[in-house]
């Protein structure tokens, strides 16, 4: 009998097991079946490790974080050590990888991935063996995609966290900062921080500077609100353009963000006096159980991709095109990554409620007679002492 391999690579995130039982379901009723190799494309290859999955296993797994295969996001198989990085993985993977799949009857094999992990599925397709993607990435940064799972999950965190956040910075008259994932695309800062009451979001897409940020804290002073809640994506540039890393970057790997949230807290204290406090998600984000959409979404993802490999396409990414699951060319998935637009709905959303970007807002030309000064709020004190 075929087989279908499935496995899970690059970071954890709410969903991965519901698209390992969707695949299971689908190979059953295809009459396949099913195995999971073990901690990511390691399990591929000297020694390979892997378990039988059926019903019984995967059963009860629905609602469950985390991945029942184990995953990683380190090893001998990097394909991208940057945005537009491509690592060449060593032929003799390549072919233990191959080999592999012919000795265990592999009619395809599902890889569960971010753009990284896609990355490799790619050079797998090109050396021969039959792979099919499926998008994970909280961070929603992949093209050729409307929405990856996982991403409705860390949204639903880290406005829970907001939530939270709001009562006790109303009742201690608190700067609240809240760091959240998101290396080059701001998508889960941006939706968070429209679903929690956010009145500052940082992104990665839009260039902010401190006198920004204070500006609308003074205002809501100004309007008697005496708290604000900020939300910065860990990859938000820096004023001067740098970011906040934990770590220097190792070989083939990305350097480790972190930080930015602690830097804008500690900007706003010395500049207005207030009193602020930080607090980053970090991996709160990928944990727990996902959300219903995310189930649904991630379901319909593994049972797709087991149709793909049934009807001979390989090379390919689910993806979902509302309504429609669909597939694309992996190479279209991760060629591009998928970042916020800074004129999107979302965001002029944002702005027709009054959050700030901690930037100038749109760009639009000051009216000929009457030019208007940098800062048209600095008749206040605080504020020109800030600046």
């Amino acid at each position: 009998m075929k087989r279908i391999g499935v496995l899970t690579s690059g970071g954890d995130c709410p969903g991965l097991n519901a698209v390992i039982r969707g695949a299971v379901k689908c190979s059953q009723q295809l009459g396949y079946e099913c195995i999971g190799f073990l901690r990511g494309y390691e399990g591929l290859v000297d020694p390979v490790t892997y378990k039988q999955l059926n019903s019984k296993n995967t059963s009860g797994i629905l609602n469950q974080g985390g991945t029942i295969l184990g995953s990683t996001n380190k090893g001998r198989f990097v394909a991208r050590s940057g945005v537009d990085n491509r690592e060449e993985i060593d032929i003799e993977l390549l072919a233990g990888v191959k080999a592999t799949c012919e000795q265990l009857d592999i009619a395809g094999l599902v890889c569960i991935g971010g753009d990284g992990s896609l990355a490799i599925a790619q050079q797998f397709h090109e050396f021969g063996i039959p792979v099919v993607g499926v998008p994970k990435t909280i961070d929603n940064d992949l093209s050729a995609t409307a929405y990856t799972f996982g991403f409705d999950s860390a949204v639903a965190c880290a406005t829970d966290a907001l939530d939270r956040l709001h009562t006790t910075a109303a009742a201690h008259d608190r700067v609240m900062v809240l760091e959240v994932m998101g290396r080059h695309a701001g998508w889960i800062a941006l939706h968070a921080g429209i679903a929690g009451g956010g009145d500052v979001i940082l992104l990665p897409e839009i260039s902010w500077n401190f006198d920004g940020v204070c500006r609308k804290i003074i205002e809501r002073e100004q309007q008697g609100k005496h708290f604000t809640l900020v939300v910065v994506a860990e990859g938000a540039h820096l004023p001067d353009g740098a970011m906040v890393t934990r770590e220097r970057r190792s070989e083939n790997r990305q350097v480790a963000l972190g930080g930015i949230g602690n830097v804008v807290a500690a900007e706003i204290q010395t500049r207005l006096g207030r009193e602020t406090r930080c607090v980053v998600l970090g991996h709160l984000q990928r944990g727990g159980p996902p959300t219903t959409f995310d189930r649904v979404l991630a379901t319909q993802f593994g049972a797709y991709a087991v149709e793909t490999i049934h009807r001979g396409e390989f090379g390919r990414m689910v993806c979902f095109n509302p309504p429609a699951i669909e597939s694309v060319w992996i190479t279209e998935a991760v060629s591009k990554l998928r970042t916020v637009d800074p004129n999107c709905s979302a965001v002029k959303t944002a702005r027709a409620l009054g959050i700030s970007f901690g930037d100038c807002g749109p760009k639009q030309s000051p009216p000929a007679s009457k030019p208007q000064p940098a800062f048209a709020e600095a008749e206040s004190p605080e504020l020109a002492a800030a600046r």
